[in-house]
């Protein structure tokens, strides 16, 4: 039983390790969005303990292994892990103030550095028990370690494709601190082999595995205001109420907002894509790359458009139907990803309608120069691009460098700004095409009454008008693509914003 609990308790380390990893995507990207920051922060913390964990663990080892001293390392580390979901919001509060990447790495070190260092000291001193004699201190090493890994590929394996989507991202947190303390109880606990206390370990594994599993997790409570939260491979996706608004937050960002009483979109550039229309004789074909809540669909089946959609999850694709009005037959909803869709991809289009970027993050596979000419190779003859983007004012880089890399491939590149006054952080639409941008004078949107209007939005990007200055800007490419670093500065802007008005509605993150 001793010696087998070695190897239980590399494995149970080992797979820990990795499912903490993926854990922390979903723990800290609510609230920070799940960016190169934030895989580059976790990756670094992890590195890191795991560094000072084996040499502790290796200098701890030699001043006499035990087995109990073993289990002690599991215990620490189990109630670290457990400690997470509640030190969770004081830690992001108190990282708030500093920018994107400090704050990231800040609250990544407080809460996964203590339990992954622990875990990191398992492997060293299970080295150190199991190695009987100096000739085989290599073989038990690399056995050792093998049997980490491989629970590590297994485990994220599992916790990525599985668990998360099924389970639940605190609930998991839990199981896995639980997991951790049952195992260090076997070790505390089991000084001789006996088949009773074989049999009394698994069933304390099984009852805190089952009361880990039974535990309440972070879930609807439409009482609050909040709908819907669900857990995809792909993100964290909430409904939730505020008043008269209804947002769609995917990974803590604003997607969708609607008012609840008419189900009309109270984002602007939902408004302004409608002068794309303006350039077509009657409703053709056109392919939505990120269906969001629906808001751009709908505006468009209304009109009588042929609409393909493309969502690479379909949780959000779900909450479009179930909370945001859309209908089954207002478009044809793929699930994959845009680019995979553009190669596979025999239809053709009047329109394209580039709508998958967040505040937090901005697919860069569909950025670059060979992403448009992609895009382009889908539309017809006097074929219409129209791509939203969130920039920090409307001659931002992102601005002028998404310009210089559509011009690659298109003519003609037409800015259409939302924001008010120019320095302001918002929305901006582009328009590409290799025909004129010029519409006649009976189709430009008309002189609005009332500036609260949606025709007023429609208006006052068309008046405003310009072409992307290009020259000297980056085009954007697979092999150089800085665009999640550009956006640093407007992530932390919305972020923060987001987070005053949720939390001065009582909403938690």
């Amino acid at each position: 039983m001793r010696n087998g609990y070695v190897y239980v308790a590399v494995t149970v380390g080992g797979a820990s390790v990795l499912a903490l990893e993926i854990l922390g995507t979903r723990i800290l990207g609510p609230f920070y969005g799940v960016s190169l920051f934030l895989w580059s922060a976790l990756i670094t913390i992890t590195l890191a303990a795991l560094s000072l964990g084996y040499a502790i663990g290796g200098r701890w080892a030699d001043k006499g292994p035990t087995h109990v001293r073993l289990s002690i390392l599991l215990l620490a580390a189990g109630v670290l892990v457990l400690l997470i979901p509640l030190l969770r919001r004081p830690v992001l509060m108190v990282a708030e103030p500093l920018s994107l990447r400090f704050a990231v790495l800040l609250a990544a070190t407080i809460l996964f550095f203590p339990s992954l260092m622990f875990l990191g000291m398992v492997s060293p001193y299970a080295v150190r028990l199991k190695a009987s004699r100096i000739e085989v201190v290599g073989q038990t090493a690399g056995n050792l370690y093998a049997i980490s890994t491989i629970a590590s590929v297994v485990s994220a394996l599992l916790t990525g494709f599985f668990l998360i989507p099924t389970v639940g991202v605190f609930r998991l947190t839990l199981c896995i601190g639980l997991l951790l303390i049952g195992t260090a109880i076997i070790g505390l606990t089991a000084r001789r082999r006996t088949v009773l206390q074989l049999f009394l370990a698994l069933v304390t594994i099984g009852a805190i595995l089952a009361a880990g599993t039974l535990m309440p997790a972070p879930s609807n409570s439409p009482e609050s205001g909040v709908l819907s939260v669900r857990h995809s491979p792909y993100s964290e996706v909430r409904v939730v109420d505020v008043r008269e608004l209804r947002y769609l937050l995917i990974d803590g960002s604003a997607q969708s907002i609607v008012d609840i009483e008419t189900g009309q979109s109270r984002c602007e550039y939902v408004n302004v894509l409608d002068i794309a229309k303006k350039f077509f004789d009657a409703p053709g074909r056109l392919l939505v790359v990120g269906l969001g809540g629906g808001s751009v669909v709908k505006h468009y089946a209304r009109d009588g458009w042929r609409i393909d959609a493309i969502e690479i999850d379909p949780v959000v694709t779900t909450a479009a139907y179930d909370y945001f009005g859309l209908e089954p037959d207002e478009a044809v909803v793929y699930h994959m990803d845009g680019r995979a869709y553009y190669t596979s991809c025999q239809e053709r289009y009047d329109l394209i309608i580039l709508d998958a970027f967040g505040s937090s993050s901005i697919p860069f596979q569909l950025v670059s120069a060979e992403a448009f000419a992609l895009t382009k190779s889908l539309l017809r003859e006097n074929g219409l691009l129209a791509v939203n983007i969130q920039c920090a004012g409307w001659h931002d880089r992102i601005v002028r460098s998404f310009g210089a890399t559509i011009e690659r491939s298109f003519s003609q590149v037409l800015a259409l700004p939302i924001a008010e006054p120019p320095n302001t952080p918002g929305n901006l639409i582009l328009l590409a095409s290799d025909r004129s941008l010029d519409l006649p004078e009976n189709r430009e949107p008309p002189v609005p009454i009332d500036r609260k209007t949606t025709a007023y939005d429609r208006f006052h990007a068309w008046e405003n008008r310009f072409r992307p200055d290009t020259q000297h800007a980056l085009v954007i490419t697979d092999d150089l693509n800085p665009v999640d670093v550009w956006s640093e500065t407007l992530n932390v802007a919305s972020r923060r914003e987001l987070h005053d008005y949720f939390g001065n509605k009582g909403l938690d993150w």
